[in-house]
């Protein structure tokens, strides 16, 4: 899991425009050096801005707005992470939410019993009825939502 996050800031920061940036989020400390490790050799180091705490307090911390966000996280917090960025993503923006099929849960259960089923069915629907995005559900490995903003 921790390779894709330092993979999956490697491959945007690649795909950014002349002073683009990336700002990656975990809420691990201990893994902080071994990332930034990876990033410091990336020639995309000064594009890759890293963040180490509890996203819901960084978010709004981080100036400006975002073109595309990708939500790789703890899923109970998915829906409130999209209330976060939702106001500061233009037009055409993306936001992008990996793992929203759940192994599959989300549309196996009538009434899921653990936590995270629940708020990705709760995220999923609320993608759906936002009259701000357009969406599509991809299902490719564990599912990835991806909301475009009108």
């Amino acid at each position: 899991q921790r390779q894709m996050c330092i993979r999956d800031s490697l491959c945007f920061a690649e795909g950014l425009q002349e002073g683009g940036e990336v700002h990656t989020i975990d809420n691990n400390e201990e893994l902080k050096d071994m990332q930034s490790r990876f990033f410091e050799q990336s020639e995309y180091r000064s594009s890759i801005k890293q963040h180490v705490g509890n996203a819901l307090d960084i978010i709004p911390q981080i100036e400006g707005n975002f073109d595309l966000v990708y939500i790789d996280a703890d899923k109970e917090n998915y829906s409130n992470y999209f209330d976060l960025v939702i106001d500061r993503v233009p037009s055409g923006g993306y936001i992008i939410a990996d793992n929203v099929l759940w192994s599959g849960k989300v549309i196996e259960e009538l009434d899921p019993k653990d936590e995270e089923t629940r708020m990705l069915m709760v995220y999923n629907l609320k993608i759906q009825n936002d009259d701000r995005v357009q969406n599509v559900l991809f299902p490719l490995r564990d599912g990835l939502m991806i909301a475009r903003k009108k």
